[in-house]
């Protein structure tokens, strides 16, 4: 079956990169792309057109300008088109090439070849309709954390959660950095199958790593023991209302990472996290994007 998507373009001041993608993220859209065009950017998402109507979009659009307008910048101009889903795939394969990421990982395109001379982890991927190429703050932060926070697991029992977890790219880079297991949740079952895809591309046996369509109840339910640690990439709003339940996923002295966090939706978070017994370890940001590592006091 051949599905239809939208193709969504707001062409913007580059000022306002960061919340352009945090709204059409919390709009739902996947595959987010964006480029330099001249003195402004494009950024191309896109999103399955039976999961929003005309005038779904046309309130997308309104809110973008009052985004801009608080910002006190022009506002952008937003346009969409249906694609069928093979011109989704190609069109999104012409912005993504290799990247490096941290210390150790490199994150190749399914469809490419390493390059020559490589001594880096190799990550491949092929996210599909799913969130996480890396090529995000949001991702970047998130795998460069988990870098740290596992860079002594091979010699450890070292179990991590994976939640929202998008193309699976940190359930994977978890158990390429030597983790014992992972467990991913997305309540996104195009999500479920790209991890799951993913898995198989990087061979890895999927008795390393469990995925299922959900959340953190859903994830509580299926864990055999409390995990050593897990990271959690999606929106702010959504984290917030998962914070209360953070501890029950984990061990007494297990440790946490956040991201998808705008610097402006830090403070709310922090209070949350620290009214339920946690610790903020650091703040890391790139661009207007934060990740918080936590770990129970």
């Amino acid at each position: 079956m051949i599905n239809n998507w939208w193709e969504i373009q707001v062409l913007a001041d580059p000022d306002l990169d960061e919340l352009v993608f945090w709204r059409l993220q919390r709009f739902g859209c996947q595959g987010t792309a964006t480029q330099a065009i001249d003195t402004n950017s494009i950024t191309k998402a896109y999103l399955p057109t039976e999961r929003a109507t005309l005038l779904d979009l046309a309130a997308l659009s309104v809110w973008l300008k009052q985004d801009a307008i608080a910002s006190e910048l022009d506002p952008p101009k937003v346009k969409w088109q249906i694609i069928a889903e093979e011109d989704w795939s190609n069109t999104w394969k012409q912005h993504w090439k290799p990247q490096e990421i941290g210390e150790n990982l490199i994150i190749i395109p399914a469809w490419l070849e390493p390059p020559v001379n490589n001594s880096r982890l190799i990550l491949r991927l092929d996210p599909g309709s799913a969130f996480g190429t890396g090529n995000h703050p949001t991702t970047e932060l998130s795998l460069e954390a988990l870098e740290m926070r596992l860079y002594d697991a091979k010699d450890r029992n070292v179990t991590v959660a994976d939640i929202g977890c998008g193309s699976g790219i940190l359930a994977i880079a978890a158990i390429l950095l030597g983790a014992t297991k992972a467990y991913a949740v997305d309540t996104d079952i195009m999500s479920v199958k790209a991890t799951d895809q993913n898995r198989e591309l990087n061979h890895i046996p999927a008795e390393k790593i469990w995925v299922g369509e959900g959340s953190l109840d859903y994830l509580l339910k299926n864990i055999p023991e409390p995990l050593d640690g897990f990271a959690c990439n999606i929106i702010s709003d959504v984290i917030l209302g998962l914070v209360p339940n953070f501890h029950h996923l984990i061990k007494p002295n297990g440790w946490g990472i956040l991201s998808g966090i705008l610097l402006s939706q830090v403070h709310p978070i922090v209070d949350a996290l620290e009214s339920q017994g946690w610790i903020v370890g650091t703040l890391w940001k790139l661009k207007d994007w934060t990740c918080l590592t936590i770990r129970r006091s």
